[in-house]
């Protein structure tokens, strides 16, 4: 029994949930051909495939926007910025979600907000509106993108942990790959207010459906993780040795990563098109720039993912930095087409790299039984830096007419992310290789 007369505390009565699901959910070896966690890492990979896109390429709107109501770049790139907030804190409560329900009910939701919030924006007409539909609903549909796909995968895989992150991430890539083009046609054919229309119909059914295949963990299906099966001792040996998410908050490991989010998330994309376009890159070409970051990232999600499960995922995110300190470096002076072209090959291969191993990183320092409520609290720091980047960036250029001072910011930050991946170490409890 797990009580006997005695009122039970909070903490008693999870671990007497703990015990009983474990009784109830025995895991067994994988027998089916087809290891269901492949499913879910499909699954996750087009739900990023639709969002990603469609959310980040806010840059192709600002100009359409800034023509139409004369609103100052700061003004209108405080929306993404308020967007990325939004989707911040709010993703502390879609990993606890997904911790609790499991990311099926938590993403089919958000897929609706991120729908509806786009499909508002061709209603339009007032700075107010633009901050409700983008920035608060679109925001809060975006905190279920992330976190639970990288937490659910991180549960399904023992092993190739990394690489799996990679694949599902590889889908923000390929959506920053093929959206810009897209947007920027529909744009041109059609007008920006019937662009968002036909862009939030097409994510809010294919999110809500794709959700339907999202598992939380493979003991819900009886099952054991990707790599467990080749254990001498396949028990779930690292449960003692996880993190709570109170303890994990006391750690200095916690709030190093924290740091670290926020340096590779301070954000600056959303001006690259207007920052070509005043270079006098045509808007079609500017689009393509911001194409291929997102299609170079592709190779850094498998390339850096891959490495991180043989040198660690430290390792990656130094070299990340590193890379991208050099890039934004390069691009303060850049003033011709092929230099924004070299810029966003090398940015766009490392920002890749960085982001498949952040996942992993946070299980391999606090474990996976609060890895979704642990994860989403630090996620916070890369969408915090996500939110100040385009505010910082479009206020510098409103001051200076110049986007070059908001650049070498941005590589300056890359190198306090090279100095805090540097110092990080694995907390005393975990033994896993950073």
């Amino acid at each position: 029994m797990c009580y006997n007369g005695v009122a039970l505390t909070a903490e008693a009565i999870e671990n007497c949930f703990i015990v009983v699901n474990k009784e109830v959910h025995q895991p067994r070896r994988n027998e089916s051909p087809v290891f269901y966690g492949y499913i879910v890492v499909i699954a996750a990979f087009i739900i990023l495939v639709v969002s990603f896109g469609p959310h980040s390429a806010f840059g192709l709107f600002l100009n359409p926007l800034i023509a139409e109501f004369g609103w100052t770049r700061a003004m209108t790139s405080g929306a993404f910025s308020l967007s990325m907030f939004i989707y911040g804190l709010m993703s502390i409560i879609a990993g606890g979600l997904t911790d609790r329900f499991g990311p099926r009910v938590v993403v089919s939701l958000c897929g609706l907000f991120i729908g509806v919030g786009f499909m508002l924006m061709s209603q339009v007409n007032a700075l107010w509106q633009l901050y409700l539909f983008f920035g608060v609903i679109a925001g809060i549909g975006m905190s279920a993108v992330w976190v639970p796909q990288m937490s659910s995968v991180a549960r399904w895989f023992a092993k190739r942990r990394s690489l799996m992150t990679g694949i599902i991430i590889a889908g923000a890539g390929i959506s920053q790959l093929i959206a810009p083009p897209v947007i920027s046609r529909l744009i041109a054919a059609f007008d920006w207010r019937l662009t968002y229309v036909i862009m939030g119909g097409a994510v809010l059914v294919v999110i809500v459906l794709a959700a339907q295949f999202l598992r939380r963990d493979p003991a819900q299906m009886g099952l054991l993780p990707y790599g467990v099966n080749e254990e001498l001792q396949p028990e779930l040996k690292s449960e003692p040795e996880d993190f709570l998410f109170k303890e994990a908050v006391n750690t200095a490991q916690f709030w190093e990563v924290f740091t670290i989010l926020f340096c590779s998330g301070f954000g600056f994309m959303v001006h690259i098109v207007p920052h070509a376009i005043e270079l006098g890159v045509s808007a079609v070409s500017a689009a393509n720039i911001l194409a291929v970051m997102g299609g170079v990232g592709i190779l850094g999600n498998y390339i850096l993912g891959g490495a991180a499960d043989r040198i660690g995922n430290r390792q990656v995110f130094i070299i990340g930095f590193i890379l991208m300190a050099a890039a934004l470096f390069w691009l303060v002076p850049a003033g011709e087409v092929w230099a924004l072209y070299l810029f966003a090959v090398v940015f766009g291969f490392a920002f890749g790299g960085v982001g498949t191993v952040e996942s992993p990183l946070v299980a391999g320092l606090f474990g996976l039984s609060s890895h979704g409520l642990i994860y989403g609290v630090v996620h916070v720091g890369f969408t915090v830096g996500a939110a100040a980047g385009p505010f910082v960036t479009g206020y510098i250029f409103d001051v200076n007419g110049s986007y070059q001072l908001a650049f070498l910011i941005a590589a300056i930050v890359g190198i306090v992310g090279i100095v805090m991946s540097s110092i990080l170490r694995p907390t005393r409890r975990m033994v896993s290789r950073l």
